[in-house]
């Protein structure tokens, strides 16, 4: 007898052994092949009647989602199955109709028409309330899990409950331009112990940046791109991805009277070290064409512009929109010609904390508000701490790992304020408040916005001496 039929031998006997035990299920005798979730489940985009499930499951099984307002299922909402199969790398997104607003839901997965008998427990999210409601969304880049395995930012996120978890690009570093290394480092990355418990209650949604695109500050001429998008829409449940004759992962999503505007940044980039002018572009001209007529569109009191790279100047020589400024400020230009209010932007990827602000109010519009989280689990980084974008409101954060927090808020009127929090769970810094009125044309607010050091600073700056003296300003 060789050693695989040992082996098998082995097996069956003590699954017959298991079964004739009067205390284990005869069922548990046969658990290998069971069909089971193998990565997830993952919540994605709420609407307010609607609750979306991620999952990569072990075979060509249909997977049905189904809902209840009660722990033990008495009444239940099932979703139309969703075949998985190798195309999509069995990765699934079901979606349960039908429920009530604003709802704690507990959710379980049906694999093959049975119970993952791996994952016993329901799991809860909640769907979205109908029209304003206060509401947190966290936001924070880069997540590299060969550098940090134990991810302890994720029990912070947790424990600071938001409904709303917005991934800002560098999600994994695959590296890579094969796509099975994109897909193997998407199912490293979901199977964090601490990361686990956050995206099965917190809503996720997700942009890229240029790691999980392909190669660091890859772009529109990446010869993968059709397989990584392809890949990004398989592993994230966002409410769409680009449009139909333009492919890519922006997006529009609505939660509790806020737009956000996801943003992609590299699928039609033009590359870097192109001189900037007109013709030099991030969005591609259809993602601009959109965007201006969404913003247009919106009559939201806040509407928050979501993007993998910065919008100020701090990071020059770098791949954010410090080297795409004509386009960045030709949108803009257009915010302010066309009297839109409210809009701020959320960022990452510069491995550290910042609360930046383009002064936009000396060009008759409002100052533009940049919110940036990096990273979630990498390596701070000094490398662009002394260097000034157009105003820091705040002092960069590279102590620890961090995560950005908005939270919303319409008792008195519509508000925001934004802080970041370090890996133990601190407040880097005082946070910032925001209402309408600091974001509509003619009106300046980051002289009153200003951490009084930031200050100091740009004022020796702007008088010809250096921004950054350690010595002096730590």
């Amino acid at each position: 007898m060789n050693s695989h039929q040992n082996r098998r031998s082995l097996l069956k006997r003590t699954g017959l052994a298991m079964a004739s035990l009067p205390f284990v299920p005869a069922a548990w005798a046969q658990t290998l092949g069971y069909p089971r979730t193998l990565q997830g489940p993952m919540v994605g985009a709420p609407t307010a009647d609607t609750i979306a499930v991620w999952a990569r499951v072990s075979g060509d099984f249909d997977v049905v989602l189904e809902a209840s307002p009660d722990r033990y299922f008495n009444t239940v909402r099932a979703s139309a199955p969703v075949r998985a199969n190798a195309a999509s790398d069995h990765c699934t997104v079901t979606r349960v109709s039908g429920l009530d607003p604003a709802t704690t839901y507990f959710y379980r997965l049906r694999i093959d028409g049975q119970l993952d008998r791996y994952q016993p427990l329901p799991y809860h999210t909640k769907t979205a309330p109908r029209g304003r409601a206060a509401f947190r969304a966290a936001f924070g880049s880069c997540a590299r899990l060969q550098i940090d395995t134990e991810q302890q930012i994720f029990g912070v996120a947790q424990a600071l409950a938001p409904d709303l978890m917005f991934w800002l690009g560098d999600n994994i570093y695959a590296d890579s331009g094969e796509p099975r290394a994109i897909a193997d480092l998407y199912r490293r990355q979901r199977e964090i112990e601490r990361l686990k418990p956050y995206i099965r209650s917190t809503a996720s949604l997700a942009i890229w940046d240029d790691h999980d695109f392909a190669f660091n500050d890859s772009d529109g001429a990446n010869p993968i791109k059709a397989e990584a998008l392809a890949l990004f829409k398989s592993y994230w449940a966002n409410p769409s991805y680009g449009l139909p004759n333009k492919p890519g992962v922006f997006s529009k999503y609505a939660y509790g009277g806020v737009d956000f505007f996801l943003l992609d940044g590299r699928y039609n980039r033009v590359p870097t070290d192109v001189p900037d002018g007109p013709e030099k572009t991030m969005l591609g001209a259809e993602q601009k064409a959109w965007l201006k007529d969404e913003l247009r569109a919106s009559r939201a009191p806040f509407k928050v512009l979501v993007s993998g790279g910065g919008f100020s100047k701090a990071e020059r020589g770098g791949d954010s929109w410090a080297v795409y400024t004509h386009e960045r400020d030709e949108i803009f230009d257009f915010i302010r010609d066309n009297n839109i209010g409210g809009v701020f932007g959320i960022s990452g990827d510069s491995h550290m904390g910042e609360l930046n602000c383009v002064p936009r109010s000396e060009q008759g519009a409002y100052d533009f508000y940049d919110l940036c989280s990096s990273p979630l689990a990498n390596l701070p980084d000094l490398d662009f701490v002394d260097q000034m974008p157009e105003v820091r409101i705040r002092p960069t954060y590279t102590r620890s790992t961090n995560i950005g927090l908005l939270d919303f808020s319409f008792e008195s009127g519509p508000q925001l304020s934004y802080t970041l929090y370090n890996m133990y769970g601190a407040p880097a810094w005082a946070p910032l408040e925001l209402t309408p009125s600091d974001l509509r044309n003619g009106v300046q607010t980051w002289r009153q916005k200003i951490t009084p050091s930031e200050l100091v600073r740009w004022e020796r700056f702007q008088a010809g001496g250096p921004y950054f003296q350690p010595r002096m300003d730590d």
